[in-house]
């Protein structure tokens, strides 16, 4: 992926105009060659004095933020002010946190651009403007490090609650009322205007006891369409469900036209095991649309769509790489359809890959009910990836936007994703240790050395090469 792509991913919107403007730099950089005392020297000083300006203006209102709050604090506050307080110290260490992300992209770009300088011009501009960037506030991230551990100190010191010597109720707070189970989703049963929740059940373990599902229904005040969301088909694959839980608490259900339903985590058995398949290590992307009858896993999946998926009329199934793999934000699906045409686009992906879903795939079983379903594979597994997961958050409220579900404009990102008809694995021939060398979600030439194994002793073993250009 190109490095202006990934800067438009991790951007924090309010401060966009604020970070190192790569783009333009680039532009500068191919329109004068010859960059040493040029345009390029000029326009790159100035990008970094005003990100460092940013940087400074930032930290210093931080730190007197904090000052204040810790000053603010006693322990015998108001319920009402301790809340409030605790509000205000919530949006510090965002703050705090953005500050760093700021600084780490905003470093990566310099980096990035210095090379590419190199590069262009044959001359090595990094050592004249490199220790210039290393002589700015904004390029030692030790003191915004510092603050933000100055930061979540006082945050444990002043919240923490102190042991009781004598147990005089209760050890756990029961904060979430209880949650029924039900064996069929009825939407209509569901409040307008309301954000629900239930445990549907969808099999039997070992013992006779349900094995359940979490939903999330929300009804908008108005009638409109019913969007489905799932994650976690996959019981390793984390990414789709911060996507769910943001997007579920970002919803405002007055302007909801329609209801969203959300599955945070699809195959309950496969979570708790850390692992990609089923108990039985079946995978259930591959199974649909299941058996009445059948095995464990393909009665779980059976109830799955007649239990919950089939109420939909728009689905979204999230993903993420398979273990040990890496994946860009991209979508897969139907691009003859346009319903799913439409939907891939407005997710904001990397990279579009036209299929129709392979046989006994989630996204295939709901195709077949005509459900319109796409598949987007948000990052990497096992993991929370917020600058994957928030474009994902996007794209879906795109989605509901062209659907006018939510009055939000839908929002498009500066660059067209690619299209591909197919894509496939290539598996090496030895074991070692592979490096693969092309980033994330760039191009490839045939003929081009695209990984290299090497031995436990560090001897190269083998080279592959990339069969076709992609």
């Amino acid at each position: 992926m190109k490095f202006e792509q990934h800067l438009s991913l991790i951007t924090i919107p309010p401060w966009s105009k604020y970070y190192l403007n790569y783009k333009h730099l680039k532009q500068v950089l191919y329109a004068n060659a010859s960059v040493s005392g040029g345009e390029f020297q000029a326009q790159f000083e100035r990008e970094i004095t005003k990100v460092n300006q940013h940087y400074c203006e930032q930290e210093e209102s931080a730190q007197a933020q904090l000052n204040s709050l810790q000053t603010q604090w006693h322990a015998d506050m108001e319920a009402s002010n301790k809340e409030v307080w605790k509000a205000k110290f919530t949006q510090l260490l965002q703050q705090l946190e953005h500050l760093a992300d700021y600084t780490q992209a905003c470093v990566t770009g310099c980096r990035k651009i210095l090379k590419k300088a190199d590069k262009v011009s044959g001359q090595t501009v990094s050592r004249t403007l490199g220790p210039m960037v290393a002589s700015l506030q904004f390029a030692k991230p030790e003191a915004d490090e510092e603050l933000l551990r100055e930061a979540r100190a006082a945050w444990r010191k002043c919240i923490a609650v102190p042991a009781l010597t004598t147990p005089t109720g209760p050890t756990v707070q029961q904060i979430v009322p209880e949650i029924a189970t039900v064996t069929e989703l009825d939407l209509a049963g569901f409040p307008a205007g309301q954000v629900s929740r239930v445990w549907v059940a969808l099999a039997e373990d070992a013992l006779g006891l349900p094995i359940r599902v979490p939903v999330i229904v929300a009804r908008g005040a108005t009638a409109g369409p019913v969007v489905g969301i799932t994650a976690a088909l996959h019981g390793d694959e984390l990414n789709g469900i911060p996507v769910i839980h943001q997007l579920i608490g970002d919803v405002d259900l007055s302007t909801l036209h329609g209801t969203l339903v959300a599955v945070p985590v699809v195959n309950v058995p496969g979570f708790h095991l850390s692992q990609r398949g089923y108990a039985d290590g079946a995978d259930l992307n591959r199974v649909m649309p299941g058996k009445a009858d059948g095995s464990s896993p393909e009665v779980y999946a059976y109830n799955l769509i007649h239990r919950i998926t089939r109420h939909f009329e728009y689905h979204l199934d999230l993903h993420t790489a398979s273990r040990g793999r890496v994946n860009s934000l991209y979508v897969r699906a139907d691009l003859t359809d346009p319903r799913t045409a439409r939907m891939a686009r407005l997710q904001n992906p990397q990279i579009i890959v036209h299929n129709a879903g392979p046989g006994g795939s989630l996204r295939g079983a709901s195709m077949q009910r005509g459900i319109a379903a796409i598949c987007v594979e948000i990052g990497d597994p096992s993991r929370f990836q917020k600058y994957y997961s928030k474009n994902a958050l996007l794209g879906i409220t795109n989605i509901l936007s062209q659907l006018r579900m939510v009055p939000d404009e839908q929002c498009v990102l500066e660059f067209t994703p690619v299209i591909f008809s197919h894509s496939f694995w290539i598996y090496t021939r030895s074991g070692g240790i592979l490096t693969v060398h092309p980033d994330l979600a760039t191009w490839v030439r045939a003929g081009e050395v695209i990984a290299s194994m090497h031995s436990v002793f560090g001897d190269l073993v083998e080279e592959y090469f990339a069969p076709q250009d992609g």
